[in-house]
């Protein structure tokens, strides 16, 4: 009796024991999946981003050029920071085109994205491939078609001032400390719209023509329906957007290295570029030196600047959610 008893016991435990190491096994399958579809993700983020970052924040406490023995200053490049007058300088020109550049860049997309997606244009598509070239143009060459436009002698702006008779003699817009910054920004927000014109388009496509529908019944014109039905619906996606330039505001500067290098007299020089001269260029203090450790404190500040700067677009731009 106590064998017939024990025996269905014996048949109701066997199937455990298999059941648990394919479990274990699918479990081991499974991490080995992750680790193989993040993994070299991670590890590109470690060896490329974090890990530069953390070397600049050490870098920053020497004095060094790169090559030769490096020697402890402490928080020495950090005090220099704020007693250099081209930091003060490329600072404030950082500032204008922050301000400037996001906001044009913003309002026009936003303008042609709304036009190109509610009016049945026949030529809706041509349109936004023509608006969408300069993105498919590196940014050497977008600074270099601009560097003709800009020419004192044959440019294609002054030819067209001329024209319309407006003559400004031969004037090189990149050379004159009054017009080099105000042409910089021109060649960036030319450079930028095409492709913030296409993410606008994409969130505005989602957007029910039912909506659109109603207001036009209710009377609402096109500037009504933009910035009181649009907008607001589109709002995650233009403050997204709002802050990914100002980043790149701050921390590119490959158009003004093409356009201007900094020039004339420092009229365009940025902190991105400004860092770049003094890390690998030759222009530290007029000496040829590379200050290495003195970059690092740049990209420092650089970087406690893009996290305040995101706290900030957070903060005042933080509206509820609009649902449709």
């Amino acid at each position: 009796m106590s064998e017939a008893k024990t025996l269905p016991d014996r048949q109701y435990d066997m199937p455990t024991a298999p059941k648990a190491k394919w479990r274990e096994k699918k479990q081991f399958q499974k991490v080995i999946f992750l680790l193989l579809a993040v993994g070299p993700s991670m590890a590109g983020y470690f060896l490329f981003d974090l890990y530069p970052n953390v070397m600049s924040a050490y870098y920053s406490l020497f004095r060094w050029d790169g090559v030769s023995e490096k020697e402890f200053i402490g928080m020495e490049n950090f005090i220099r920071i704020f007693q250099d007058p081209q930091i003060i300088r490329a600072a404030w020109n950082n500032l204008i085109i922050m301000l400037v550049v996001p906001v044009c860049v913003i309002m026009i997309s936003l303008v042609l994205a709304y036009a190109l997606t509610n009016k049945d244009f026949a030529e809706n598509r041509i349109y936004r491939n023509l608006f969408f070239i300069p993105n498919v143009l590196s940014t050497v060459i977008v600074a270099l078609i601009f560097t003709f436009i800009f020419d004192g002698g044959f440019g294609l702006l002054n030819a067209i001032l001329r024209t319309i008779g407006l003559d400004t003699g031969s004037i090189y817009w990149l050379g004159d400390e009054r017009t080099a910054l105000i042409a910089v920004m021109i060649t960036m927000i030319w450079g930028s719209t095409g492709f913030y014109l296409i993410v606008f388009m994409n969130a505005m496509t989602a957007i029910p023509r039912s909506i659109y529908e109603s207001c036009t019944l209710d009377g609402a014109g096109s500037l009504v329906r933009l910035f009181k039905i649009t907008v607001p619906l589109i709002w995650g996606v233009i403050k997204v957007s709002m802050l990914f330039l100002m980043i790149g505001m701050l921390k590119g500067f490959e158009i003004i290295m093409v356009l201007t290098e900094g020039g004339p007299a420092g009229a365009t020089n940025v902190l991105g570029l400004y860092m770049f001269n003094l890390a690998f260029g030759s222009i530290a203090s007029g000496t040829g030196v590379h200050k290495y450790g003195y970059a690092s404190a740049i990209g420092m500040l650089l970087f406690a600047i893009l996290v305040i700067l995101k706290l900030i677009v957070d903060k005042f731009a933080n509206k509820d959610p609009v649902e449709f």
